[in-house]
């Protein structure tokens, strides 16, 4: 979901990417990378932090081979004769770690990454599509549609290069050394369970991964392995922590479109964002009793494929669950045995 910023206190110090097999140097030591991406949010940021003796690399993107080729023009270019030391995946989705095989084999590098986010990889390596089918049918998608979400809506997350047998923990709280910057381990759930972002307080750094963006509010998605779960709730909390424990000040290198600085101005504006969502749903739901499949054209408005239809009825489950959860949405089984919605 878009978001532009209305205000002036978000600065956008390099607003043009690098292009494919080139990098910008963001800070010192610190080199922004970009790969093509082949869905609707065509691209994903890569972060290269100097280490000892080479580079540390935050997050891989896709694991096809037009990713490949794009690594393959750096090594033989801009990075030649450098090294992977290590690589850094801040969560499970393909476009952070789908390479995460292929490089941490090429360069014999260790794994960096928190618990929770490697053992939802070894998990959705296999989907669920046995769950997610009744769950989108009995929130009212239509037979067909919830079959074709469930199994063609899903289909991105087999692009991966597989998973190393072991890994190095990244906890919320602990501490990173890369080359001469310390940087403090956060962890918030949402978008993903337990993703991880790196704080160079002294540099003046955050690495938000997909957490905060630039433009556009992270995917809080519910799925059907899991249909109670609020990971909106978990969202808005971990916006709450960062705006306490992170400097207002940091240029933030997001996980997409381009770096910023202003995080507190930005923290808020998704705080805002998801409340606005949350009425237009209560709104929606005052009149009769909807199902959250009759949620999703009043959230979005364009027309959407399987792929993105998965994403939007996740997100429109994520803000039901949080509404029902404060008290302001109730959700009954009908004699139909569809869930439906209605405000309080």
């Amino acid at each position: 979901m878009l978001i532009k910023s209305p205000r002036t206190d978000i600065v956008f110090p390099s607003p043009e990417p690098p292009a494919p097999g080139a990098f910008l140097e963001v800070a010192p030591g610190v080199l922004w990378v970009r790969f093509r991406l082949p869905f609707l949010l065509n691209h994903v940021n890569v972060y290269l932090i100097e280490d000892d003796g080479g580079w540390a690399v935050l997050d891989t993107g896709l694991g096809n081979d037009e990713t490949k080729a794009d690594w393959e023009t750096l090594f033989a270019g801009p990075l030649s004769g450098r090294r992977i030391t290590r690589v850094i995946c801040s969560h499970y989705h393909p476009d952070h770690l789908g390479l995460v095989g292929w490089l941490t084999e090429r360069f014999g590098c260790p794994l960096h990454m928190s618990r929770v986010e490697f053992l939802t990889t070894l998990a959705v390596q296999h989907p669920n599509f046995a769950a997610n089918k009744p769950f989108y049918s009995e929130r009212g998608l239509p037979l067909d549609d919830s079959v074709k979400v469930a199994e063609g809506g899903h289909g991105y997350l087999r692009l991966m290069t597989g998973l190393p047998t072991r890994y190095s923990r990244l906890a919320d709280g602990g501490q990173l050394r890369i080359g001469g910057r310390e940087f403090a381990v956060f962890t918030g759930g949402g978008h993903a369970p337990e993703q991880a972002m790196l704080y160079d307080r002294e540099g003046g750094l955050f690495l938000s991964a997909d957490q905060v963006l630039t433009r556009i509010s992270p995917n809080i998605s519910v799925h059907g392995m899991e249909p109670d779960a609020n990971p909106l709730g978990e969202y808005l909390g971990s916006l709450g922590r960062l705006s306490e424990l992170v400097s207002g000040d940091v240029l933030v290198l997001p996980g997409h479109h381009v770096p910023f600085t202003g995080l507190h101005t930005r923290l808020s504006e998704l705080a805002e964002h998801h409340a606005t969502r949350c009425s237009l749903i209560a709104e929606a739901c005052c009149a009769f009793p909807r199902t959250p499949a009759e949620m999703l054209p009043v959230l979005f408005k364009r027309v959407m494929d399987p792929h993105q239809t998965g994403f939007a009825f996740g997100e429109v489950v994520a803000h039901v669950n949080y509404m029902i959860g404060r008290g302001e949405l109730v959700q009954e089984r009908c004699e139909d045995g569809i869930l439906r919605i209605r405000s309080v």
